[in-house]
Formats: structure tokens, C-alpha cells, sequence
């Protein structure tokens, strides 16, 4: 791939403006991925203490600090944060808004302002679902299921139009995705020249665009019902609560690959670049990605397997779900295939990725024993299923987030981190992460149910255990976080564009680029990932 140079002319886009004004109504897409950083990086701490809380809690069979509504209170709070302010919005929003134009060769998305707008949709939902603590919190779980949701308390009603709003932030993400990508690739960028981390937000904004209004809908019924009375979901007024399951994992199916396929792009990425060889099975990757898009529509009711649904619907679903995991078998196969005879360099994005691969892999498997219709009706509600749902989001998602959060650091700030605390964070929250969850599987299938506050002694070594491997994952976290703003603020200046020996665009520019990203459109005459 061949690309125009450039040369920064005294400044960057950090430093091309000065006051908080500039940032709060700026329109580059760079500034706005920092802006991300900010505000996700604060959810994530939020949300990760309640998560440390509720181990707390759960070290003894018996209450220790929190009454049972004071537990569920917890649990809504650390779920609804993670997943709506956290790890739907944390790779596509921040690294996404980052590396997109820069990848493509643009000098920023399609739509900047609607890119500044759909920050200000995620803060300001996420400030009301804050605002709904002083109305005493929710306790409801994250997945707010009626009917229960429709009879609780008053603060419902705000976070519920929080996660309404937040919503919005998604949708224009993806719209501004879906024409960037379209519209402004530079010259001789053809679709089967992208970047597979690109590739990967197309196939994730398909799923923002279509899949985000139907919960946007429910949720506005939701609304409506407690409001006005409008049996909806009730039974009691003549609603169907089964309805809203409906609604809501036609979209939280599609979205567990809206945190997923993100995170496998940038693993895409730092595979390549760290085994210092040409990306093994391009084309299938790419299209894995969109096969994966698709699946992500039909599988919804295997979270419904104990609803009351037919045993014909049960099978259809489960043979989907299934399905769901060949175009996820290509990607694990091409990335191992990529390592293998590489020169495989254990620098942290490395690490970070290897991590996703070994958790993810678990995680994949085990949501095949719940695709199962017999196995899953044993195991429901149980804590085979937190320890699944954990081992895919935080050892998926969310370990490919950090992992492309420390690649392009050195291109985000012009600085570079320290790589020896890097890699003990990357070790940390491995370790800490499957001690934590593993015991979960344990118990999950011994019969111990998921939600509850107290539990029989038989399970205490489980549980004592999880909460030891908290208090490391959690170390581990906060370690990479203040590697990454030490970082920032005292790492040693960047002096190459390319540290990484990386082959994509954004890596022939400098460190951190120029407001305009490039000085002059690069024009592209190969494939990206070739090595020579």
C-alpha cells in the first residue's frame, strides 16, 4: 500500500485549538474519539466498582453490607452501565471515531457534526440514568423485564429514557459509519482494500442502524405503559410480558456483536502487525464479519427457551445459534493460522488480543452448551450463564477494546506507555479474570441460580474464590487505565509514525496527526497487511 506522506506543519489536533470550548464543540473526529475516552473510561471505573461491590457481598452465604433490594439495586446499575455507556459504545464510538477516516484515507467522517451530536446523546442519556439515583435507584436487572418493570419504583421511568436516548448516540454512529466508509475512501481504496478493523465497524453499524430503533420502540412502550396505564406488557392489562422479551433480545442479541465484531477487527489488527506477517485469509475475515452481522438478526429466542415458546421455535433457534459460530470458528482459525511462523512480538496490544482469543474461545464454546435447548433448560438462570455472558463481553469485548486502545495510543497521543507495567495489566486481568469466572461455571452447573443475594454454604469456596479473582481483574484494569493516562501526561514523545511496523494508513502519518489527518489524499495501489 502506497500513501502520500505527511508533515506536520507546527501542530496537531491536540494542540490546534486551546480551551475547553474548542472541545466541547469541536467537530474533529479525533478530538471527539478523546472526548469518548473521557467519558467511557469514568463509566467504566462506575461500573466496575459496583461489579467489585456485589463480589464483596457475595465472599459470605450471608448478608455483609447490603440488604437484598440494595443488591439488586447494584446489579442494575453495574449492568446497565457496562453495557449501554461502556462496551456498546466503547469500540465503535472511541477507537472507531479514531482510526475510521485515518484507515480510509478521509480527513473525517461524513457527518461531523452528527458526530459531535451523538456524543452529547450518550452523556446526556447517561446523566439521566445517573439522575435516577436520587429517586433511590433501580432494581429491575439491566434488562428491565416486564412486568416487574412495569410495577417497580418511579426511577424506572428515567433510566429506561436514559438508555431511550443513549440509543440515538448508536444509530448516528452507524449512519456516519455506513456513508464514510461509502463515500470517502481515498483513491483506489476498493471495499477489498479495507482494513479489516473498518470492515468490522461496517458490519457492526449495519447491525446499529437496524437492530437499535426496535429497542428504542420498546422502550418508548415501556415508557408509555407506566405512564399513562397502557397495558402493553402487563398481563394485568391485558399485555403480553413475553412480548417484551421479544423486543428486547431482537436487539440485545444483535448488540452482544455490536461489543463483539469491533473487538475482533482490532484483533485483526494487532495480530498482523505483532506477528509481522500478512493477515492469513483476508476476504473470509471480512466476510466472516458481515455473515456474522447477519446470524446476529435470527437468533433472538434462545433467550427464550423457558418462556413458554413451541419446541419447533425452541429447535429453529437453536440450530441458528449454532450456525452463529462457524463464521466465528474462520476468524479464531485465520488469526492462529496468521500467528503461526510469525514473528510474534508479546508487546501489550499483543497480549490484550491473546487474551481475547483464549477467553473469547471459552466464551464461544459455552454459548454453544446454552444453544442446546435440553442443556439450556438445566442450566438458565444459573451461573453457567454470568460466568458465559463475562467470559464474551469483559474476556471479548472488552479485552479487544484495551487491547486496540494501547495499539493506537502512541497515534492518539503522540506519546508512548510504559510497556513493562502494559504488559503485568494485560497478565493481571488474565489471571485475575479466570479465577474470577471459571468457579462460576462450576456452580452454574452444580444448580446455583444467578441474581440471588444469599446462597447455601456449599457454594461458599465458589464464591470466595470469584471474589479473590475481582480484586485482581480489577487491579489489572485500573493499572492499564493509569498506564494509559501516565502515559499521556509523562510518556516519552512518540518521535515515529510508525512504532508498530504496521502496513495501514493511518500508520504513515504522524504522531498524533495534524488536524486535517493528511496533507494530501494518499492514494492506495495495494492490499493492506502485505508484509515483504
Amino acid at each position: 500500500m502506497s500513501q502520500s506522506d505527511t508533515h506536520s506543519h507546527g501542530g496537531n489536533y491536540i494542540n490546534c485549538e486551546k480551551g475547553l470550548w474548542s472541545w466541547l464543540t469541536t467537530i474533529d473526529h479525533k478530538r471527539i474519539a478523546l472526548m469518548y475516552f473521557i467519558v467511557i473510561m469514568a463509566f467504566f471505573l462506575f461500573g466496575g466498582l459496583f461489579a467489585v461491590l456485589l463480589r464483596l457481598e457475595l465472599l459470605t452465604p450471608e448478608p455483609l453490607f447490603m440488604t437484598g433490594d440494595m443488591y439488586n439495586r447494584a446489579m442494575t446499575l453495574h449492568g446497565s452501565i457496562m453495557v449501554f455507556m461502556v462496551i456498546i459504545p466503547g469500540v465503535p464510538a472511541l477507537l472507531g471515531n479514531f482510526a475510521l477516516p485515518l484507515m480510509i484515507g478521509a480527513k473525517d467522517v461524513a457527518f461531523p457534526k452528527l458526530n459531535l451530536g451523538s456524543w452529547y446523546c450518550l452523556v446526556i442519556g447517561a446523566a439521566i440514568v445517573v439522575l435516577s439515583l436520587f429517586w433511590g435507584g433501580v432494581d429491575t436487572g439491566w434488562t428491565f423485564y416486564t412486568p416487574y418493570s412495569a410495577k417497580s419504583s418511579d426511577a424506572v421511568t428515567l433510566v429506561v429514557l436514559g438508555a431511550f436516548v443513549m440509543g440515538f448516540s448508536s444509530i448516528l454512529t452507524g449512519v456516519n459509519f455506513i456513508v464514510t466508509i461509502h463515500k470517502l475512501r481515498a483513491p483506489g481504496m476498493t471495499m477489498m482494500r479495507l482494513p479489516l478493523f473498518v470492515w468490522s465497524l461496517y458490519a457492526t453499524a449495519i447491525i446499529q442502524v437496524i437492530a437499535t430503533p426496535v429497542l428504542g420502540i420498546t422502550l418508548l412502550l415501556l415508557i408509555f405503559e407506566r405512564t399513562f396505564g397502557i397495558g402493553i406488557f402487563d398481563a394485568s392489562m391485558g399485555g403480553d410480558p413475553v412480548l417484551f422479551q421479544h423486543f428486547f433480545w431482537f436487539y440485545s442479541h444483535p448488540a452482544v456483536y455490536i461489543m463483539i465484531i469491533p473487538a475482533m477487527g482490532i484483533v485483526s489488527e494487532v495480530i498482523s502487525t505483532f506477528s509481522q506477517k500478512t493477515i492469513f485469509g483476508y476476504k473470509a475475515i471480512a466476510y466472516s464479519s458481515l455473515a456474522i452481522s447477519a446470524i446476529s438478526f435470527l437468533v433472538w429466542g434462545h433467550h427464550m427457551f423457558v418462556s413458554g415458546q413451541s419446541g419447533f421455535l425452541g429447535k429453529i433457534f437453536s440450530i441458528l445459534t449454532m450456525l452463529v459460530g462457524v463464521p466465528t470458528a474462520i476468524k479464531m482459525f485465520n488469526w492462529v493460522a496468521t500467528m503461526y511462523k510469525g514473528r510474534v512480538k508479546l508487546d501489550t496490544p499483543m497480549l490484550y488480543s491473546i487474551n481475547f482469543l483464549s477467553l473469547f474461545t471459552i466464551g464461544g464454546v459455552t454459548g454453544l452448551f446454552l444453544a442446546a435447548f435440553s442443556v439450556d433448560v438445566h442450566l438458565h438462570d444459573t451461573y453457567f450463564v454470568v460466568a458465559h455472558f463475562h467470559y464474551t463481553m469483559l474476556g471479548g469485548a472488552l479485552m479487544g477494546f484495551f487491547s486496540g486502545l494501547f495499539y493506537w495510543f502512541p497515534k492518539m497521543s503522540g506519546k508512548m506507555y510504559d510497556e513493562t507495567l502494559g504488559r503485568v495489566s494485560a497478565i493481571m486481568t488474565f489471571v485475575g479474570f479466570n479465577l474470577t469466572f471459571i468457579p462460576q461455571f462450576i456452580m452454574g452447573s452444580q444448580g446455583m441460580p444467578r441474581r440471588y443475594h444469599t446462597y447455601d454454604g456449599v457454594f461458599a469456596p465458589y464464591h470466595i474464590t470469584s471474589t479473590v479473582g475481582s480484586w485482581i481483574v480489577a487491579a489489572g484494569f485500573i493499572l492499564a487505565i493509569y498506564v494509559m493516562v501516565r502515559g499521556m501526561f509523562k510518556g516519552i514523545p512518540c518521535t515515529e509514525k510508525n512504532p508498530w511496523g504496521g502496513t495501514t494508513l493511518e500508520w504513515s502519518i504522524d504522531s498524533p496527526p495534524i488536524h486535517e489527518n493528511f496533507t494530501e489524499i494518499p492514494t492506495v495501489t495495494g492490499r493492506p497487511y502485505e508484509y515483504r
